[in-house]
């Protein structure tokens, strides 16, 4: 049996085009930014994580990843994101918080918001 009520197929058209812009709209306020992502982006400056030195400068590979995540940050939830991502690698290792914490200072980036271990990422804009 054919149905051939055209009435009916636009009506089902525009349910499925509206579930398909609302899950769209969803995309959207969901952060795009992974941990592995952040991961990635310091491991150009895991001398300086490890050791605490020598200082990153401007210019050099790891201020261009903090660069990198300070451009990741272009949304709240990817800034919360990252935050998040950050202070995980603080909890696992905690010698290296310091580290961590000081390279937007070095490299003059900031990432919109403090690292330290008692931040609360869900309070960043």
């Amino acid at each position: 049996m054919v149905d051939h009520n055209p009435s009916l197929k636009l009506i089902s058209m525009v349910a499925i085009i509206s579930v398909l812009v609302s899950s769209a709209t969803w995309k959207t306020v969901e952060a795009q930014v992974d941990c592995p992502a952040v991961t990635q982006q310091l491991n150009t400056c895991s001398v300086f994580i490890s050791y605490g030195s020598p200082d990153p400068m401007p210019d050099s590979p790891c201020c261009e990843a903090i660069m990198g995540l300070s451009n990741m940050g272009d949304t709240i939830e990817n800034r919360r994101s990252i935050c998040r991502c950050l202070m995980g690698l603080i909890a696992a290792y905690s010698p290296d918080a310091a580290s961590i914490a000081t390279l937007p200072g070095f490299c003059g980036v900031s990432l919109g918001f403090v690292i330290e271990p008692t931040v609360d990422c869900t309070n960043i804009l």
